[in-house]
């Protein structure tokens, strides 16, 4: 009898030390049905989470996504239904944003303006595209509970074929082939959504999907998008590039002169675009040649534009940092610092004095209230659960930025594909991925102008996720619904 009892315990024990074994399940899903009042309709739907395989050459796999797919279960034939895929950024950021915030069904309690309140968690998001579009959203390598999977001898995948733009791209693509072969949604109108590094993974995505996979797309929606060719531009096109910003921020902090301070944000900012392209931008180019003349003319201009002094101006050689902006704005008026992704959020520095903020501001507000809210959503609503962590930012540096054609890539897919619009979304106080860097890029994209009115630009008073403050989150979602009937085929043949 002891010797039974004994054998029974160690059999407890090792079970025990099996189940600590942290491990995210390689090919999984857990399925759930949900009902959500959108727009005033009931939307009845299916939340699939889980995780998919990417596969090697050979067939074996070596990473495993997480994901979460919601599916109207009451909105007429999938085919039907148009399928947008979501993907945010970083690189190295998981979805939560988008899909708790912005898309999904569900979305963080916060105040109209997006600050956090306690009790942390969810609410009905009755602003949801899901009304119209079926929705995946999917979390890269390392992200979320994205994890690499060991082969049988317990070594790890090469992580350089995940972690930069083109590789980033490449295994994305075959993985969303999985997911529409598995999803039996090949006949759907299909879209995707990439916020901040997620517009230069869309971008790439578009012709890879397309000449790689065979998949055509309708429609590529960019929210707040970091286009990594225009960093590397130099000094005159970038720096210039940012004023309009400076413009904004400034406007809503009501540090501009009153002649401007008196107008509307969006009467005053064509006068700062027109400014930044055709007085700053070629003053810049002429570097220590400039005359003395046209340097002082520019500056005060600039200080007029920006809220800055002109001496600070001066000494930045018409060269002002975003950086150097954050800490100088409220510096004489408040001492406080603002926030980089969006500038209405206010920051306490150690010391006024510096050229650049103590911390971002905004982040630390958003992570306090996305972090609790997706991790209680996914286990206690959605029934996934595990002790993976959830990677709100996961390690995947460091991240090859060679051979990024993607602003090309995307120019390519859309003369391939007479169907496929694109739709930019940026919040003017953005500070790190500018509005008007986003309306610079969109004129790059196809320089000839041929395809110029299958581009389009929408612009919010907030900042990278515009979505938090909830007038914008309401225009932001009917912008995604009108873009979604305006690219829809209607019966027209694909062609010129």
């Amino acid at each position: 009898m002891k010797k039974s009892a004994l054998l029974l315990l160690l059999f407890l024990f090792t079970i025990t030390i099996v189940s600590q074994s942290r491990e995210i399940p390689v090919d999984t899903v857990v399925v759930t049905n949900h009902n959500a009042t959108i727009k005033g309709k009931l939307v009845a739907y299916t939340a699939s989470t889980g995780t998919q395989p990417v596969w090697d050459e050979n067939g074996k796999p070596i990473a495993s996504l997480y994901y979460t797919y919601y599916k109207r279960t009451n909105g007429g034939k999938s085919e039907e239904r148009p399928l947008i895929m979501s993907f945010n950024g970083g690189p190295g950021s998981a979805s939560v944003w988008m899909h708790v915030a912005y898309t999904g069904p569900k979305i963080l309690k916060i105040d109209d303006e997006g600050y956090p309140v306690q009790p942390y968690g969810v609410k009905e998001n009755p602003n949801s595209i899901l009304d119209v579009a079926d929705i995946v959203f999917i979390n890269p390598v390392n992200t979320g509970y994205s994890r690499m999977i060991p082969d049988e001898e317990g070594k790890m995948p090469d992580k350089k074929q995940f972690f930069g733009i083109n590789e980033d791209i490449k295994y994305l693509a075959e993985w969303l082939n999985t997911f529409v072969s598995r999803n039996n949604r090949w006949q759907s109108p299909k879209y995707i959504i990439g916020e901040s590094y997620g517009g230069t993974r869309v971008m790439g995505l578009a012709l890879a999907l397309q000449n790689q996979q065979w998949m055509y797309l309708n429609g590529v929606i960019l929210v707040s998008p970091a286009d990594y060719n225009l960093y590397n531009t130099g000094q005159p096109i970038y720096s210039a590039i940012n004023l309009p910003y400076y413009t904004a921020a400034a406007w809503h902090h009501k540090m501009l002169p009153a002649v401007l301070q008196n107008k509307d944000l969006l009467e005053v900012l064509p006068e700062a675009e027109d400014f930044a392209i055709n007085k700053l931008m070629p003053a810049l180019a002429k570097g220590g040649y400039i005359s003395d003349s046209e340097r002082q003319d520019v500056a005060d201009k600039m200080a007029y534009y920006s809220g800055l002094s002109k001496k600070s101006v001066l000494q930045h050689n018409l060269d002002v940092p975003t950086q150097f902006f954050w800490k100088e704005l409220l510096r004489d008026k408040t001492g406080q610092t603002i926030g980089r992704l969006d500038s209405r959020y206010l920051g306490l520095d150690k010391i006024e004095a510096g050229n650049r903020p103590d911390y971002s501001a905004e982040l630390t507000s958003w992570l306090h209230s996305f972090t609790p809210a997706i991790n209680y959503y996914l286990r206690e609503h959605l029934k996934f659960k595990t002790d993976i962590k959830y990677n709100m930012f996961g390690p995947v540096r460091p991240w090859n930025n060679d051979d990024n054609e993607v602003r090309d890539n995307l120019r390519q897919a859309m003369a391939q594909n007479p169907y496929l619009q694109v739709l930019n979304q940026s919040g003017y106080y953005d500070g790190a991925t500018t509005y008007f860097a986003a309306k610079y890029t969109l004129s790059q994209i196809d320089p000839s102008g041929k395809m110029k009115d299958r581009l389009y630009f929408k612009g919010y008073r907030s900042g990278h996720m515009m979505y938090l403050r909830n007038e914008d989150l309401i225009k932001a979602n009917d912008d995604l619904r009108e873009f979604i009937i305006k690219s829809a085929s209607k019966g027209k043949s694909a062609k010129y």
